[in-house]
């Protein structure tokens, strides 16, 4: 609630016969400012600011600080933002939960008022990241999946429907719905936010945080959210506003209109390469222009929900008729849609170059794109930035080969349903329309439908040794394939609905078939997925294919009948029709018009209207789910799924001093992009792994292993599964892969990094972790930065960070260090080995944060860059964490 209104911006707005109490952006005037050309994600910070105004967190300075906005400028003003919801998924929601109800435990423990523990903000979570394509190629795969997902998840589940009862203004969209983002755009997101607050109604611009970096998808209805560590998604639910720098705003200006045969996909493939090369970490993105106007709702969904891919904080969307249409389609009220129009128009947040009086907006850097000159584009082999053009493909799939293999002419026979084949390098072995980032679009939802149609009508099968699965963001999807018809087609060619959730995009692709798996490990095929995801990291698909592509549904479904990439889909054949003849993929690419034909007939707004009608009532399973009750949860001791977390143990009502660090080894050493799926993976668990091995002692069998995601809420396995990735390469111990470092406290020898940890932990000894150029790249994953606490990492050192993951750091209580501008660890002669020591670290005692600390490995010493960037980071970091710092602000409150 706003104490203060210095700029007389309260205002009323009266839409129908409804009024809303809002904060005019207008009312911000003087010298220098000039509020009508900020970017509109800026406009939607000022009035944040300006309705939250207290004169202590939020003043009269910030305000003007932000209206007044140098587009040149670095960052260096910090503001504290307040968002209207926190939207979570389950793999990092789950941890959340956990975390809120130790959380209440510690607040009684301290003398403290336990309900104090309970969201200020509205959150929401949906459980989309715990199904897995175990089942596929078959019309009870979805029930099995369904089925298998409850066997394998019920004590979380039963956990979250507790906390559900537990926490006011927390609500969980059951399994089995849908894929968070689109949940999100669908229908939970507003744009356009109302809340009672003292007997007032107030109308705001929608912004949240979630725990998915993936959570940008909603920028594309004009609503500013972005993903954050699970850490710091508790404290803005507690009621903690966002630390935040006033950031640099990138301007994207499109025009013109996609060519026929080029998608959505091939567009954000495009946009992400663009970004990726020009720098964008740290920065908003905005789109603008003509062009903005001619990009369907979907496509623009589509572009925000890879934000993390360019490495923005957000890739956002200004409010328009395609706004309003997209909410209309989905089946929100007319009043919302009347509201969202009026708010915006009234508040300068509405886009349209065409009206009177149309201001561009000024930015602090400009691209842009002709629409027209997007060709058909895939990306991989192990980033999302690495985009090839579908007629090179081919060509530099050889290319990458040599990476992966010395051996290019290897094969493997293999019998499947009674026919000896013959597979190599290369050959797809999952073909996945999968992730949030392309099944929420129906463009190239109903083009893949309609190129496997026209595939079938000729004759065409997928290849017997590619796994093929269909996981659509939403049951809206299922819907519209079933009033087009087109669900046969999808069918006949393997690709059965297997669940709606992230499946083989986060992992949970399930095993590739047996006798493929064998032949593959036999031979040390590298083997490919082609998946319609946004994640392509290695390691992160499956364990036994080491190349991973992006690309549309409808490339998607011809790499399922091409059955290796090292087929030109352009000039190959992909297969013979009924009399024998060639099929090329030009022969069944279905045109735009047709498409558009499809979408008119098939898609309409009662099909949103009556998936969300109940959303969080669940089906009979999640009804009849045993649940326990009370306001504190009953932890169970045996549980290998729920246990109490360890962060608040022993911890006093004040801090103590930040210390320096003397006598530090190496845990690991490492390259460039290390990546949260690097650090804490979310995939299978191993047999022989640390992880592998406590369940086992825990009486679990390997087939109920589940996932590191979906164990997240047991600290015990995530800390044996920090940097057990099996494609991390630590330079401390050459020659190896996975989990394995050298521990100085038994004379370098090689073992794994868990237990390398614990004998450094029983010894006193902290440790420090070297890395690379974006380190921490990937999914807003908090487990990366709880994990390496828990080992005891006391600081890392990287050439440069990823955003989210820097952030997590601190909010755990781990140093982050930069290495000197220009140096690494190989130009300073560092090989891990040396005793590592940090002073400077007390300035931060003294209430300011230190430009640089000193640094000292064994002859070598440098000053490492502090990246705590902001006053709001320095008392997380003081008070050994972003969660203490919460519980004692609530305990003093």
């Amino acid at each position: 609630m706003a104490s203060q209104d210095s700029f007389g911006a309260k205002s009323t707005l009266s839409v129908g016969d409804q009024d809303y109490e809002i904060f005019r952006l207008d009312a911000v005037e003087g010298d220098g400012l000039d509020v009508k050309s900020l970017p509109f994600s800026l406009k939607v910070l000022l009035e944040n600011l300006l309705r939250t105004e207290d004169g202590a967190d939020i003043t009269a300075e910030d305000i003007k600080a932000l209206a007044g906005w140098d587009a040149d400028a670095d960052p260096d003003k910090e503001i504290q933002f307040t968002p209207a919801r926190v939207i979570m998924q389950d793999f990092t929601g789950v941890p959340c939960v956990v975390d809120l109800a130790t959380m209440r435990e510690a607040m009684a423990d301290l003398g403290g008022d336990a309900s104090k523990i309970n969201p200020l903000a509205p959150a929401e979570m949906v459980i989309d990241h715990s199904v897995i394509a175990d089942v596929f190629g078959s019309a009870d795969a979805f029930e099995r999946n369904v089925e298998i997902e409850y066997e394998r998840n019920r004590e979380r589940y039963q956990f979250l429907r507790w906390g559900q009862g537990a926490f006011d203004d927390f609500k969980v969209v059951p399994p089995g719905t849908g894929i968070v983002h689109q949940v999100n755009i669908e229908h939970l997101a507003r744009t356009v936010f109302t809340r009672e607050v003292d007997g007032v109604l107030q109308a705001y611009p929608d912004t949240c945080v979630g725990t998915d970096s993936h959570t940008t998808m909603v920028n594309g209805i004009g609503v500013v959210g972005w993903g954050v560590g699970g850490i710091e998604a508790e404290a803005a639910m507690l009621g903690q506003p966002v630390s935040m720098l006033i950031p640099r705003v990138v301007g994207f200006k499109l025009s013109g209109e996609l060519p026929e045969g080029s998608t959505a996909t091939d567009l954000v493939l495009t946009i992400t390469e663009m970004l990726r090369k020009h720098g964008v970490v740290g920065k908003f993105v905005e789109f603008y222009g003509d062009g903005v106007g001619a990009l369907p709702l979907a496509n623009r969904a589509t572009i925000g929900n890879m934000s993390p891919e360019f490495g923005s904080t957000i890739a956002v969307f200004p409010i328009d008729e395609e706004t309003i249409k997209y909410l209309e389609l989905t089946g929100r009220p007319q009043e919302q849609l009347d509201l969202v129009e009026a708010y915006a128009r009234e508040q300068g947040l509405w886009h349209d170059t065409d009206a009177e009086g149309y201001v561009e907006p000024r930015y602090s850097e400009q691209l842009e794109l002709d629409l027209a000159t997007v060709v058909p584009s895939l990306a991989g082999p192990k980033r999302p930035q690495d985009r090839v053009e579908v007629t090179k493909a081919a060509a530099e799939f050889d290319k990458a080969l040599a990476d992966y293999t010395d051996d290019k002419a290897a094969t493997a026979t293999l019998s499947l349903d009674g026919q000896e084949l013959e597979i190599g390098h290369g050959a797809v072995t999952i073909a996945a329309i999968t992730s949030c980032t392309n099944t929420s679009n129906p463009s190239v939802m109903i083009g893949a439908a309609l190129l496997a149609k026209n595939a079938v009508d000729k004759g065409l099968t997928r290849k017997p040794w590619v796994k093929t699965t269909l996981a659509p963001g939403s049951k809206v999807v299922s819907d519209y394939y079933e009033r087009a018809g087109l669900t046969p087609y999808l069918d006949k060619l393997g690709f059965n609905l297997v669940g709606y959730g992230c499946t083989t995009c986060i992992g949970n692709s399930g095993p590739l078939i047996p006798e493929v798996s064998q032949a593959v490990n036999d031979a040390d095929l590298a083997v490919t997925s082609v998946l319609s995801g946004n994640r392509n990291f290695e390691g992160r698909i499956n364990p036994d294919v080491k190349m991973n592509y992006l690309a549309s549904p409808p490339l998607v479904v011809a790499y399922a009948l091409a059955g290796s990439m090292t087929v030109d889909l352009f000039n190959d054949p992909l297969g013979q029709d009924h009399d024998g003849n060639d099929v090329f993929l030009k022969d069944l690419w279905p045109s735009p018009a047709e498409i558009e034909r499809v979408i008119g007939e098939a898609i309409n707004s009662d099909m949103f209207g009556s998936s969300y009608e109940d959303v969080f009532a669940g089906d009979e399973r999640w009804r009849s789910l045993s649940t326990p009750e009370g306001d504190t949860f009953a932890w169970d001791p045996d549980s290998t799924y729920v246990r109490k977390a360890p962060y608040f143990d022993g911890m006093p009502d004040q801090p103590e001093p930040v210390a320096d660090i003397s006598g530090a080894r190496v845990l690991l050493k490492l390259g460039d992009s290390v990546t949260t799926d690097h650090i804490s993976p979310a995939g299978a668990i191993k047999k022989d792994s640390p992880a592998g091995r406590y369940l086992q002692e825990h009486g679990v069998e390997q087939r109920d292993f589940n996932s590191y995601g979906s164990r997240r809420g047991n600290h015990e396995i995530m800390i044996r599964g920090t940097f057990a990735n099996i494609r991390l390469r630590n330079q401390l111990a050459p020659g190896t892969e996975g989990g394995v470092t050298r521990d100085f406290t038994r004379d370098g020898e090689e073992t794994t990094v868990f237990e390398a940890s614990e004998r450094y932990i029983d010894a006193g000894i902290p440790l420090v972790v070297l890395a690379g150029k974006e380190y921490g790249s990937g999914s807003s994953r908090d487990w990366a930065a709880k994990g390496t606490a828990l080992l005891g990492v006391k600081a890392v050192i990287a050439e440069s960070y990823e955003r989210i993951h820097r952030s997590n750091l601190i909010g755990m209580g781990v140093l982050p260090l930069q290495f000197p501008e220009g140096e690494t660890a190989e130009s300073l002669g560092l090989t891990g080995e040396e005793e590592f020591s940090f002073t400077g670290v007390t300035e931060l005692n003294e209430g300011r944060t230190p430009r640089t600390v000193k640094v000292t490995a064994g002859d070598v010493e440098f000053d490492a860059v502090v990246r705590i960037d902001t006053p709001g980071e320095a008392n997380y970091y003081r008070n050994g964490g972003i969660m203490p710092y919460v519980l004692r602000n609530l305990l003093r409150g």
